[in-house]
């Protein structure tokens, strides 16, 4: 722990820029660089700085081992009325979900849901900007993502199943910001142990064990994380593996566990077009009334105010917008170093 906690702070667009460079720089192609960068500016944008541009060196280095290809090019493998699989050919993730969305979306509007497969992708961030990009076409969106194993199976010692995320969102119509729900069924996402080190800051004793199965608050001694609930965390993180990877044709935990492979991350994109039910009022009318009466609800004692699900990072991001990122000074530090070692110009927010 360095007592560390400063923070840099910087436009969205400044960060969006010198993310995507980085990322271009390290082997992305142009386009994959830039959706990747939009997607990591938009966490840190709603305050998800656990899946925001702290993961830049991350990318770069899964770029370096082959574990993600800069100019990858995904392919349909299969299709069957709104069914469709696709081969990432280990894409970068935000390119690779955002293929996904777009042709779940695409299928629902022919048939009224769509759902696309994604196998063979890499670290797709936080899931619930796919998502909002499904609300924003006026459907409900259900997405999901699997990876190696990197978190305790309830009852069970060291790494055993995935942090699995699922993201919900709905239209509310007229402008309005969507419901957005994410969730990662881990205690605690991994990249906020990240972040916790990068700030020297300690953790909860309940997010993550060390090497010995052991409680630690020390985040650079994590070793496996812990589930959401218990047994409930860590069973909807086996059935998301069976929808996401065994339904896609990529098996990851049981590859990971039996025989060491590491077969990269899959996704899952659903969209449902509200009009296929042929109901007489629009959904979009029903959701955005059914917020405003969670919304009226009297706060409990301590409470200020009942926030419906996805407000918080909405409200978060028009504050950064107005006043800049706070960049914790291990990440500044991080991302300062790989501008130097790759000649691109570090924005001086960040020195």
């Amino acid at each position: 722990m360095n007592g560390d906690s400063e923070k840099k702070l910087i436009g969205s667009s400044a960060l969006a820029d010198f993310a995507a460079a980085l990322l271009e720089s390290g082997g992305f192609g142009k386009e994959y660089a830039t959706q990747s960068a939009e997607l990591l500016v938009w966490a840190n944008l709603r305050g998800a700085d656990s899946h925001g541009v702290l993961r830049v060196p991350r990318y770069l280095e899964m770029v370096e081992l082959g574990i993600v290809k800069g100019h990858a090019e995904p392919k349909v493998k299969h299709e069957f009325g709104a069914i469709c699989r696709l081969d990432g050919d280990f894409v970068p993730g935000a390119a690779g979900m955002s293929i996904a969305t777009k042709k779940a979306v695409d299928l629902a509007v022919k048939f009224g849901i769509g759902l696309c497969e994604i196998s063979r992708t890499s670290h797709s961030g936080a899931i619930g900007y796919f998502a909002e990009k499904i609300a924003q076409a006026g459907m409900i969106g259900i997405v999901m993502s699997a990876s190696k194993p990197l978190m305790v199976y309830h009852g069970a010692r060291g790494e055993g199943v995935s942090t699995n995320p699922v993201a919900i969102s709905a239209p509310t119509g007229d402008g309005r910001n969507p419901l957005i729900f994410d969730m990662s069924t881990a205690a605690v996402a991994l990249g906020k142990v990240m972040a916790a080190k990068d700030a020297g800051h300690p953790i909860p004793q309940d997010w993550g064990v060390d090497a010995e199965g052991v409680p630690t608050t020390d985040p650079a001694k994590v070793k496996a994380l812990l589930p959401m609930a218990g047994p409930k965390g860590s069973g909807l993180s086996l059935m998301i593996e069976v929808l996401v990877s065994l339904l896609g044709g990529n098996p990851l935990i049981s590859a990971a566990l039996s025989d060491k492979k590491d077969n990269g991350f899959n996704g899952l994109a659903i969209a449902v077009n509200p009009p296929a039910f042929g109901l007489s009022n629009p959904v979009a009318h029903d959701v955005a009334n059914l917020a405003q009466a969670i919304k009226a609800l009297p706060p409990a004692a301590g409470v200020e105010e009942v926030f419906l699900p996805g407000e918080r990072g909405y409200l978060m991001a028009k504050k950064r917008s107005a006043e800049g990122i706070p960049i914790a000074m291990g990440t500044a530090r991080r991302l300062c170093e790989e501008g130097i070692k790759r000649g691109v110009p570090v924005p001086s927010e960040l020195t």
